[in-house]
């Protein structure tokens, strides 16, 4: 499946974010957004990655470790906007 742009990439898998959000919340992480945890993977683990399919997508939002995006959040929290990073600097993720 192919995406158009970021953000039509990034409706399709909101679901799962919200999911992983529930999830968070479950264990006392109450201030992560789906935001957050979009921008931590965009960042970290699908940088390095290129034509991933959104089920690998959305088994890396599910797998994702709780305390590496709490600490995420944590350290960039005062420096950084909280909306969606849409910016097409690499299509490679699409």
């Amino acid at each position: 499946m192919e995406f158009k742009n970021l953000s039509e990439l990034y409706s399709r898998i909101k679901p799962a974010l919200i999911s992983k959000k529930s999830d968070l919340k479950r264990v006392g992480i109450n201030y992560v957004k789906e935001e957050d945890i979009w921008n931590y993977l965009k960042e970290t683990k699908w940088v390095r990655t290129s034509n991933l399919s959104l089920s690998e997508m959305v088994s890396d939002i599910f797998n994702v470790d709780n305390y590496a995006i709490e600490k995420y959040v944590k350290t960039n929290i005062s420096n950084v906007v909280r909306e969606v990073n849409l910016v097409e600097e690499t299509e490679e993720i699409l």
